[in-house]
């Protein structure tokens, strides 16, 4: 049975939910009690519902064998040489930073360089500043990128914000989304203080879903569904009747125009009029960036086009799933271009 872990905290479990059923990945669940129900959409599979800060684990020793978390705690807890790969990098919701964030009352400490001043100011000084995080590895290695060097971290698992006022922290690095509640906690971000810029991922476990068959398959149907739908979400098929001598002269018109003559170029069809007569019309059809849109529609129209309709495309798909070449190449020990093993790039 292929095992889905999915956050339960409610906003980012709505989200889910909300995205695997626009793929068609439906998931059935009794009650908001419920721990476990079945997804429709791919057979034997089962939804495991799990707090966020437990799924990363979860999925690395098998017990789940995917999982949908923000990409900032799977970064911070991947586990060098283990089995979790990054299946999709970007499920379009749960968009956040991991940023640091300092008091209102440090005026003079504007971006992350003042910070590694202040930092050496107060190492001069017998002590350390102290960061209050829940991501102390992200958090370790950012800060020495930044030439701060003088620190220590204080793993906080409440409510960070409040670290600085309680007097256990200097400042923060927390996730911040509004940054309404860093406000009204007296902080403040600061310039180049983003550690992290996060979003919902998909991660699996390679050994598990490798290692068996109907695993293997079934990965590979909901890498399809799901790639397709993102595919998809960014594209619209535009369609037109235009008169014409033959399909060729109306390719050629609507190829003028490269950005908006289709994905690969136009589908044109001949169209049977129900009035008779000599003229030709053919129906021309287009895929179509969203942002082009409109840019389409002006084009089929100075052509002549008539009956003009839009719709959104449901999947979009390629000859792979990006997803399933990165199980492969996991499998094979490919390197990062292939998209492996999430440790190696944490």
């Amino acid at each position: 049975m292929l095992r889905f872990a999915l956050p339960s905290n409610v906003e980012m479990q709505d989200a889910t939910m909300g995205f695997l059923a626009s793929c068609g990945l439906t998931v059935e669940r009794s009650s908001s009690r419920s721990l476990s129900a079945p997804v429709r959409g791919v057979p034997e599979s089962i939804a495991l519902f799990q707090r966020s800060v437990d799924i990363p684990a979860k999925v690395e020793e098998g017990t789940a064998d995917l999982g949908v978390v923000g990409l900032d705690r799977s970064m911070e807890d991947a586990v060098e040489g283990g089995d979790t790969v990054l299946l999709v990098d970007d499920l379009g919701f749960g968009r956040c930073e991991l940023a640091v964030a300092v008091p209102d009352a440090w005026v003079d400490v504007s971006s992350v360089f003042d910070l590694a001043d202040l930092s050496a100011s107060f190492r001069e000084k017998g002590r350390e500043l102290r960061v209050a995080t829940k991501y102390p590895r992200l958090v370790r290695r950012f800060l020495y990128s930044r030439g701060l060097n003088y620190f220590a971290l204080v793993e906080a698992a409440g409510a960070v914000e409040a670290a600085p006022l309680m007097g256990y922290a200097d400042f923060i690095a927390d996730i911040i989304e509004s940054g309404a509640t860093i406000r009204e906690n007296r902080l403040k971000t600061i310039a180049e203080g983003t550690v992290l810029s996060s979003q919902a991922v998909l991660i699996g476990n390679g050994r598990t879903l490798m290692e068996d068959s109907a695993k293997r398959e079934a990965v590979r149907s909901v890498l399809e569904l799901v790639e397709g739908r993102l595919r998809a979400q960014s594209f619209y098929l535009v369609t037109a009747n235009i008169r014409g001598a033959s399909e060729e002269e109306v390719a050629a018109a609507v190829l003028k125009e490269p950005d908006v003559s289709g994905i690969q170029g136009p589908t044109i069809a001949r169209v049977y009029s129900k009035s008779g007569g000599e003229e030709r019309w053919f129906a021309v059809t287009v895929g179509v960036e969203r942002g082009k849109l409109v840019s389409a529609v002006s084009h089929l129209r100075r052509m002549g086009g008539s009956s003009i309709t839009t719709s959104p495309i449901a999947y979009a798909f390629t000859t792979e799933p990006e997803g399933y070449r990165r199980l492969l190449a996991a499998r094979n020990g490919g390197g990062d271009g292939g998209g492996a093993r999430l440790a190696r790039g944490a």
